[in-house]
C-alpha cells in the first residue's frame, strides 16, 4: 500500500471514530481494497463493522437488495445501482457510514458508453448519500483499482469532514 493511502487510512478511521460513526463497505471493482485500507489501521475494529465484495449481479440483488431492473436498465456501473449497494449495505450492517464501488477496472470490460476506468462510487455519510463518477485514464488493471481506493478514501474523508 502506498504511502499516501496509509495515511489517508489513519485520517478516515480517526474522523470515524471522532465522530462516533461505524463504516461498512459494498464493493465491486475494488474487491474489498477499501476494506483492506481502512482494516490495516490498529484498532479499526473499533469503527469498521464488514464488507461484502458483490462481484456479482446475484450478490448485488440478493445480499445488497440492489433491484433486477436496475441491474438491466443501467448495468452495474452506475449511479442507480451504487446508491442501492450503499444503502443495502449500511442496512445490512447497521453502520452510520459506508461505501460503494462498481467500475470498469480493465484490461477487458469497456464500453464506449463505460470505457475502462469508469467508476462510479457512493457514500453514505449522516443519513445522504452522495455519489461520484470517477473517469481514470487506464494505467492498467492493478492502477485502476489503486487509484480507485485512493479516490474513494479522499472523497468519503472530505463528506465525513463536512459532516
Amino acid at each position: 500500500m502506498c504511502e499516501e493511502l496509509n495515511i489517508l487510512s489513519v485520517w478516515v478511521n480517526e474522523a470515524l471514530r471522532e465522530r462516533g460513526f461505524t463504516l461498512s463497505t459494498a464493493e465491486s471493482c475494488t474487491g474489498g481494497g477499501v476494506a483492506a485500507a481502512v482494516t490495516s489501521v490498529p484498532g479499526s475494529s473499533e469503527i469498521f463493522k464488514g464488507g461484502v465484495v458483490a462481484y456479482a449481479n446475484e450478490i448485488k440483488r440478493d445480499v445488497l437488495s440492489v433491484s433486477e431492473e436496475s441491474l438491466l436498465t443501467h448495468g452495474a456501473v452506475s449511479e442507480e445501482v451504487v446508491r442501492q449497494m450503499v444503502a443495502g449495505v449500511a442496512s445490512l450492517m447497521h453502520t452510520e457510514c459506508a461505501i460503494a464501488t462498481s467500475g470498469v477496472a480493465g484490461p477487458g470490460g469497456g464500453t464506449p458508453e463505460k470505457p475502462v476506468g469508469t467508476v462510479w462510487t457512493a457514500f453514505l455519510v449522516g443519513g445522504n448519500i452522495t455519489t461520484c463518477k470517477l473517469a481514470l485514464d487506464d494505467c492498467g488493471r492493478a492502477a485502476n483499482i489503486e487509484a480507485t481506493i485512493l479516490e474513494t478514501l479522499k472523497i468519503f474523508h472530505r463528506l465525513l469532514c463536512d459532516s
